[in-house]
């Protein structure tokens, strides 16, 4: 559905496009079963499939993975529904409740902050989709498609190409915008729980029980080979845990402005998120458990599971995989850093140029080397990028809330000159905020990503490390507060009919 929008009268054309422009009441179509099923849709992927074996990797048993994994994600819930407030009280993304705290220019700092790891996971879910798709015609053709690698590259011409093929494929959803997608998650959730459960069942049914893995006990216990070293796992791990969705905590905005009242988003994405999060890793143990009977040894890719099906099973369990990966990473990474990179220039940037960009940038970045080991994945990339991300969310939580009560003049966020532009369009107060945020958790990510260059990286720092999207978001909050207090008072209005939709006609 496309709604016309009217520039308001001196809007600054750096500051506004249609896309930007605050939803229309005849735009707010979201109920809270399609915030909930978005949620489903975005939780059952095979990264989040993937999380729990990190875990047990690291030590723990099944059932402590299963609880680390939906604690990460009660508390990642609590971000999500407060900056997602705005969006349904406004009508306005990330991108544009950015600036009330980071100024007019200030803001396309965070949301090139958060568009960048968009691209990054836009990437890697991509490849996984080509992975799907190289499987597959290996299956089909009764062999593996193989292949010399490319110089440079590390992957075989064959491989590149699914890569390729599958990024193709998701170019029809950047073409037709968001209402596609929404449309796709809604169709698509019902599906893949049931595709979960007949999972469960097709082990249940090959083993006759639930295999070994789920009775293992953990590394931690007294006697064990991690023994009293369960604390200095679970931090890190519970920060890693809660990064994996810290870019949604952001820009959850971008669709709650489509929500017809904050009930709906708020009821959609609490039954959304964590318990089939937690549920999920359930799933991934029970079921990684019985390969250890079926096959020796534990497989934690359910498209290599899938593909050691017989029949007719492996050709509907990928093309299901398939379905699976390109609405998550539509959903999850491409509509964020579209708007993200729209704002950057909204004269020349629409929301469909933000996605061409997007999926540019993740072609770029080779996906793959991310996926190389454990440690790229789990300390390198998702804790690493919690690092730069919670203190965005401390400092916008901190300002929408405690200092402004909620209350924004809308038709300011789109005007150079007014509340919101500061000094030059730049808050100093979120930048030294974000910097303080950010500067005690880098010793120990440049040790954990470059340990030859830092090797001497002191322990205090390693530790603060391991509890980075926290330490970002207390930090940055307070410094954040402290320097604001008492320089911003709530909107007097909230602006009515402005910058394309009538505001204070909103539900709050």
């Amino acid at each position: 559905m496309t709604t016309q929008h009217h520039a308001q009268p001196g809007a600054s054309p750096d500051l506004w496009n249609h896309d930007l422009a605050p939803t229309t009441p005849a735009q707010r179509t979201w109920r809270w079963y399609h915030f909930a099923a978005l949620w489903v849709g975005m939780v059952i992927s095979i990264p989040a499939y993937m999380l729990s074996s990190s875990l047990i990797e690291s030590g723990m048993s099944a059932w402590q993975a299963v609880a680390t994994v939906f604690l990460a994600n009660v508390i990642v819930l609590v971000p999500m529904l407060l900056v997602g407030h705005a969006g349904t009280k406004y009508g306005i993304p990330y991108a544009v409740l950015a600036r009330a705290s980071f100024g007019t220019r200030g803001a396309r700092l965070p949301a090139l902050m958060r568009a960048v790891v968009a691209c990054g996971w836009y990437g890697i879910q991509t490849w996984f989709g080509g992975s799907m798709i190289y499987t597959l015609l290996g299956v089909l053709m009764g062999a593996p498609l193989g292949g010399e690698n490319l110089p440079g590259l590390g992957i075989n011409l064959g491989q590149l190409a699914c890569f390729l093929g599958f990024w193709a494929i998701q170019m029809y959803f950047i073409v037709h915008g968001m209402e596609s997608i929404r449309k796709l998650e809604t169709y698509t959730a019902p599906l893949k729980i049931a595709i979960c459960f007949l999972l469960l069942w097709w082990v249940y049914d090959k083993v006759g029980g639930f295999g070994p893995l789920l009775e293992q006990p953990s590394q931690f216990v007294e006697g064990g080979p991690k023994a009293g070293l369960f604390w200095s796992v679970f931090w890190p791990s519970l920060t890693a845990m809660i990064g994996y969705w810290a870019t949604l905590a952001l820009n959850i905005p971008d669709f709650t402005r489509f929500a017809k009242t904050q009930r709906d988003q708020v009821v959609g994405q609490t039954l959304g998120l964590p318990l089939p999060m937690g549920l999920l890793a359930a799933l991934a143990v029970t079921v990684t458990s019985a390969t250890i009977v079926l096959y020796g040894k534990a497989l934690w890719d359910p498209v290599d599971v899938a593909s050691r099906m017989t029949g007719v099973a492996v050709l509907v369990a990928l093309l299901i995989l398939m379905i699976d990966t390109a609405s998550v990473n539509l959903a999850a990474n491409l509509v964020g850093p579209a708007y993200d990179f729209s704002a950057l220039s909204p004269k020349r940037i629409s929301y469909r140029t933000g996605g061409y960009i997007t999926a540019g940038i993740a072609l770029a970045m080779m996906p793959w080397k991310i996926l190389e080991t454990t440690q790229n994945y789990i300390f390198i990339w998702l804790t690493g990028y919690s690092a730069l991300l919670g203190p965005i969310a401390g400092i916008m939580i901190v300002d929408y809330y405690l200092l402004r009560n909620t209350r924004l003049d809308v038709a300011q966020l789109y005007h150079e000159g007014g509340p919101y532009s500061y000094k030059g369009g730049w808050n100093i107060a979120a930048l030294v905020a974000f910097a303080a945020g950010v500067l005690p958790n880098l010793p120990g990510f440049l040790n954990a990503a470059l340990p030859e260059a830092f090797p001497d990286v002191g322990e205090v720092f390693k530790t603060i490390y391991t509890y980075a999207w926290f330490v970002g978001v207390v930090i940055a909050a307070i410094v954040y507060g402290v320097m604001m207090k008492g320089r911003t008072a709530p909107a007097q209005r909230v602006a009515g009919n402005g910058a394309g939709g009538a505001a204070n006609n909103y539900p709050t």
